[in-house]
């Protein structure tokens, strides 16, 4: 008889010891969203001259991800209460064909995310120094345990915004759509520029922003090559900074920023080329003063403009370390003239910045010559098949 109730005891136990096991499982996974939140929380708040908060945390643990809801950033010493980042839903998680090749890694797809720097806010120093920026960009990746391999953003925001002027001038890009892939390198590792970059969006005036190029974010200082243009954007929407900085107000026109930058063990090279096409200057509501001022401008606009394209423009070239650009200012002069008397400068990437050219002499290997050779190939291969198509149409 008591072997009898040793045995049911015994059962019991084996019973017992499991579900004790599945409610704390289940327990810990409906506390494990408060504790990641908690440690957001505590890392946004250990930032020096930082302060910021996570509204809220999902986690989806079939997919290896997890949702950050209602994330910011502020500097402390803001005034104006607008966020320095404002990332509304962050999904990170683990990129599985990654984890195919045999390499742990995640990827991030924000959606909304905001960048507003307040010139006033940043211009704030707190009272126990400077903050680092490294500090807050080093906190946000501790935020994701694992190295970043895929990055997309949808609907984002940059903005410039200065209080106070009158009226406020407000600088943004909208609808921002952008990837990079392979960002740690998981493919493609023979490349000396591993990962794509492709962005988009909307600028003040309705201009169409374009940003593609190649990096390589393994090393310390990255490589890349990069080109940026903004196109036919209405000039009106400048008028604010304009007449902020300058005293000029536009009744018309267009304008136009083309850029390539090629940056190579810490080398950059690379050019900034505003354009300003079939602009006029003086409004009918200014007064006698801001008419006269316009007036001067007007006249050297006129004599510096290519009179056939009534366009005006310059090149401003730099290079150097990161840590010294420095623009020729000579080279912009005379770019300036050139534009004037020579010829117009073309509305569109120059395409004269290689990712070669920001290697200093005698640095590039025989390895990276071959990899340049064959992306100059692929280059030409693909001007002449457009050529080829143009003669069809």
């Amino acid at each position: 008889m008591s072997e009898i109730k040793k045995y049911r005891g015994f059962k019991k136990k084996r019973y017992i010891i499991p579900i004790i096991i599945l409610i704390l499982l289940i327990a810990f996974r409906l506390y494990l969203p408060t504790l990641v939140k908690n440690y957001a929380n505590k890392v946004l708040a250990d930032i020096p001259g930082y302060y910021g908060h996570v509204e809220d945390i999902d986690i989806a643990l079939i997919r290896g991800a997890y949702v950050i809801n209602g994330m910011y950033l502020s500097k402390g010493t803001a005034d104006s209460q607008i966020p320095f980042l404002n990332f509304p839903k962050s999904d990170i998680s683990i990129e599985w064909k990654s984890l195919f090749k045999g390499k742990i890694v995640s990827e991030i797809i924000m959606t909304g995310p905001e960048i507003t720097y307040v010139f006033e806010d940043q211009e704030k120093t707190p009272t126990d120094g400077e903050p680092d920026v490294d500090d807050w960009t080093k906190a946000l990746t501790d935020l994701v345990p694992i190295d970043i391999n895929h990055f997309e953003i949808h609907d984002g925001k940059i903005a410039f915004v200065q209080l106070s002027a009158n009226p406020n001038i407000d600088l943004q890009i909208d609808q921002l759509e952008l990837t990079a892939d392979n960002l740690r390198n998981v493919v493609e590792k023979n490349r000396i520029l591993p990962s794509p970059i492709r962005a988009s969006g909307i600028s003040i005036g309705n201009g169409k922003v374009a940003l593609e190029g190649y990096m390589n974010l393994v090393k310390e200082i990255p490589d890349m090559d990069l080109s940026f243009s903004l196109e036919n954007a209405d000039v009106t929407a400048l008028n604010d900074f304009t007449n902020h900085y300058a005293g000029l107000d536009f009744d018309r026109g267009t304008f136009g920023i083309y850029s390539e930058i090629a940056i190579a063990d810490a080398h950059l090279v690379g050019y900034v080329k505003p354009l300003l096409t079939n602009t006029t200057l003086i409004g009918e509501d200014d007064n006698f003063v801001e008419v006269l001022w316009e007036g001067f401008v007007g006249l050297f606009k006129f004599i510096l403009k290519n009179q056939g394209t009534d366009t005006l423009a310059t090149k401003v070239p730099f290079e150097g370390d990161l840590n010294n650009v420095e623009a020729g200012v000579w080279p912009t002069v005379l770019n300036i003239f050139e534009n004037a008397w020579i010829q117009a400068f073309k509305g569109e990437v120059d395409n004269e910045i290689n990712f070669k050219d920001a290697f200093k002499e005698g640095e590039i290997t025989r390895e990276e010559k071959r990899e340049l050779r064959k992306k100059e190939r692929e280059k030409r291969r693909q001007e002449r098949k457009k050529e080829r198509e143009a003669k069809k149409g």
